[in-house]
């Protein structure tokens, strides 16, 4: 019986088995496997939460860089719904919170759909110089990526790969049509979470395909039309788009770009179409009136059937927010969710992180001097018994209103929540 002090340790397999094969007790080599093997069997899994995918290569853990394989992380590692916390081997690795992308093409981005942003607008200025966004400046060098946010060109584009654009934070994928491969036919587009290279995407935005609608039979059949388009990253009007749809990236009208829900994680769910509840108020208008023209109903009749003439072509669409909006129904929408959604768990870890991604140290009012702010100066902390202002005099708190009362947005049918759901006093 061996001494406590030679027995292996049982916290690591790796180490047991190490000092098996190099004990020096005359036990054979075929003794030596079989022991190994029961203990390879026998020991619980290292990761159980992890599904990994033994087909990409193993990497070494690094310092500030995330394996491509998270069986290749550390023992003292931990990787839970898709985030990666290295284990404090430097005071800015004890709070750094990375999300896991796999799928990201590690080489550089198509040259001619970028160009490098360059001048005074990195350091928060506008066209006069004067400095317009606080606390930017610096950062590591950037290009541009241009987008394409309209999505017009028709026909099937293959991903080619999907990229992390510095830019913004949701990821961006490059798209070719699968029989060309020329330069000028490449593309970035806004991906969608569970987007990977070899997928099939499709913009519906110039109309349905003549073969499209050759299956359904000559005509439009809303069921089949929603089974063969609704699919993650087709771009389709949202008149196309079925109830109950997540979709991204949403336009305001017929002609223009996406303006809503580009950023990761978000999505805006379609609640209602106004056809359908517009066909049953005319129905209802138009028993009333009998057979009456509309020339001969009354005022109030007409002015209520052209209202609804104008809510036929409006969708319900409910945005991240938590704010309820028509929009038209020839505008587009992409289908799914933006790519990167754990991107609101990530944490820099250190001051540095921020710097190379462009933000300056913020300095409070209280701690400056009277001369910079209008909190500053003084003996103690105190701002002087004044209500905060920004470094202009603005008010920046106390129920201050900066929105015109008179400017509505008609199309708005709830707005967005504010102050956790209370409204202070003078918002309607």
């Amino acid at each position: 019986m061996l001494h406590p002090k030679m027995r292996p340790p049982r916290t690591s397999l790796s180490s047991r088995c190490l000092y098996l094969t190099s004990s020096r007790t005359a036990w054979s080599f075929d003794a030596k496997i079989q022991i190994t093997r029961s203990l390879v069997s026998t020991s619980p899994s290292r990761r159980p939460d992890v599904q990994t995918d033994r087909s990409l290569p193993s990497t070494a853990t690094t310092t500030g860089s995330i394996p491509s394989d998270p069986s290749a992380l550390p023992r003292s590692d931990t990787v839970n719904q898709g985030l990666w916390r290295p284990k404090p081997r430097t005071p800015g690795l004890r709070h750094l919170v990375r999300p896991i992308n796999n799928h990201l093409w590690k080489g550089r981005p198509l040259l001619p759909l970028t160009f490098p942003k360059k001048g005074q607008g990195k350091g928060g200025r506008n066209n006069t110089g004067r400095i317009t966004v606080r606390h930017r400046g610096g950062g590591h060098k950037r290009r541009i990526r241009t987008v394409d946010f309209q999505r017009e060109r028709p026909g099937k584009m293959l991903v080619e790969r999907v990229e992390y654009d510095p830019n913004r934070s949701a990821h961006i994928a490059l798209v070719r049509p699968p029989e060309s491969t020329k330069e000028s036919d490449y593309a970035y587009i806004l991906a969608a979470e569970g987007m990977r290279a070899g997928d099939v995407v499709e913009s519906y935005r110039a109309g349905i395909p003549d073969d499209l609608m050759e299956s359904m039979g000559g005509k439009v059949d809303y069921g089949v039309l929603a089974s063969k388009t609704a699919w993650r990253g087709n771009c389709l009007p949202l008149g196309m788009i079925p109830v109950g749809t997540q979709i991204y990236a949403i336009g305001l009208n017929a002609d223009g770009p996406a303006k809503y829900c580009r950023s990761a994680g978000t999505y805006g769910i379609v609640m209602g179409k106004g056809e359908d509840a517009v066909k049953k108020e005319i129905g209802r208008i138009v028993e009333e009136e009998g057979s009456r023209p509309v020339g001969e109903m009354k005022q109030s009749r007409r002015e209520e059937l052209r209202k609804l003439q104008k809510l036929s072509r409006l969708v319900t669409v409910k945005l991240k927010s938590g704010e309820v909006r028509n929009i038209p129904m020839d505008a587009c929408a992409t289908i799914g969710v933006a790519s990167n959604v754990n991107h609101q768990y990530a944490q820099l870890g250190k001051a540095g992180r921020a710097r190379w991604l462009g933000w300056r140290p913020t300095v409070r009012g209280v701690a400056m001097n009277a001369v910079d702010h209008p909190h500053g100066g003084g003996r103690g902390k105190g701002k002087g018994n004044r209500d905060p202002v920004s470094p202009t005099g603005k008010p920046a708190k106390s129920g201050f209103k900066t929105r015109d009362k008179h400017k509505k947005d008609k199309l708005i049918v709830t707005p967005r929540p504010r102050n956790q759901g209370k409204r202070r006093r003078g918002y309607l």
